[in-house]
Parts: structure tokens; C-alpha cells; sequence
């Protein structure tokens, strides 16, 4: 490959990815200046998402929203907030992530799941169990959540705060905090300077 081809190559791929950030950028109820997306980008009831400035999207990522499309936002994300590959985040009821924050590859933020663990919703098979939330999730500022991170419904991430690499986050985690492991537990403060 030539320079000059690797040259057009890049240049193709920033104005593509520009036109599918511009039309991505549509189907929100809101997206600040600098929102950039790679395809594919999955959104689901776009019209119940607001992101803000400098978002960062690379590919195969999916924002959801469930239910219908009124018009009460569901997903709520912060400035210059950066996603890398394959991740997922769907809300029935809130999600908030803060400004600043980066999420990793293959993290799943949920504030929902399919069904109530009792008998009768042990009866159905999982498919056709009604969704069912715990509460919001909330995602303070300046967060770093680790690749392959799982954040469960009714969880607060404080700010600051590292959720290591495949975690699993059943429980709040305090701000300025290190958590890793399944269930995900505080190894760390982190100390200011």
C-alpha cells in the first residue's frame, strides 16, 4: 500500500465517519458539539437519549432505550465521555453517566433485567418475562470502567472511581474508590494529592 493510498483511505474514513456522526446525531433527543461515532452505532428510542460534548463512539456499540418513545429522557451522558468497542447500555428506567468518563470494550450497563426471580416469572421463558428494574444507574464524573465491566440496576458509581476489567458491580461503589472481582468489592481508596 502507497502512501497516497493509506492517505485516501484515512481521509474517506473521517469523512464517512463525520456524515454517520451527523446522521447518528439525529435520532437523539440531544448530542453536543464534537459528537463522533464510528458505524455501527445501535440506537434504540433515540428520541429518550441526551449526550453531551466531545462524545466518543468507536464501533459495534448499542444505546437502548425500552418502551415506547415518550418523552421523558432515559439515558443521560456527560461531556466528554469516550466508549471504546462492543459495549451496551440499556435502560427501562434511568441511566446517568457523568461527564469525563471512559468505558471500556464489552461492558454492559443495565438498569434492568428480564423478570423478577420468583416462581412466576420462572414459569416463562426468559424471552418472554416482562423487563423488570431495581432503580437507575447512576456513573459520577471522571469514572473509568474496565473492559468487560458489568453495571447492574440500582448502582451508583461515585466519582473517580476504577471498575476493573470484568467486574461485576451489584452494589454502589463510593467515590475515589478501586473495585474489581464477581461481585465487584472495594480493593482501593484512592488518595488526592
Amino acid at each position: 500500500m502507497t502512501l497516497l493510498h493509506r492517505i485516501c483511505q484515512l481521509i474517506c474514513h473521517a469523512a464517512n465517519t463525520k456524515l454517520y456522526s451527523i446522521y447518528k446525531a439525529g435520532e437523539l433527543a440531544s448530542a453536543g458539539s464534537g459528537f463522533k461515532v464510528e458505524y455501527p452505532l445501535h440506537v434504540y428510542h433515540g428520541k429518550q437519549i441526551r449526550i453531551g460534548r466531545n462524545f466518543r463512539c468507536h464501533k459495534r456499540n448499542r444505546l437502548e432505550v425500552g418502551g415506547g418513545s415518550g418523552s421523558d429522557v432515559r439515558i443521560e451522558i456527560g461531556d466528554n465521555v469516550h466508549m471504546t468497542w462492543d459495549s451496551h447500555i440499556g435502560a427501562i428506567d434511568k441511566i446517568t453517566i457523568g461527564s469525563n468518563v471512559l468505558i471500556g470494550s464489552r461492558v454492559l450497563i443495565t438498569d434492568h433485567m428480564h423478570g423478577q426471580i420468583d416462581a412466576a416469572a420462572l414459569s416463562l421463558p426468559p424471552l418472554e418475562r416482562p423487563l423488570y428494574s431495581k432503580g437507575p444507574v447512576r456513573i459520577g464524573d471522571n469514572a473509568w470502567i474496565g473492559e468487560g465491566a458489568v453495571i447492574l440496576p440500582g448502582v451508583t458509581i461515585g466519582d473517580n472511581a476504577i471498575v476493573g476489567a470484568n467486574a461485576v458491580v451489584t452494589k454502589s461503589i463510593a467515590a475515589d474508590c478501586v473495585a474489581a472481582g464477581n461481585p465487584a468489592r472495594i480493593i482501593r481508596q484512592l488518595k488526592r494529592q
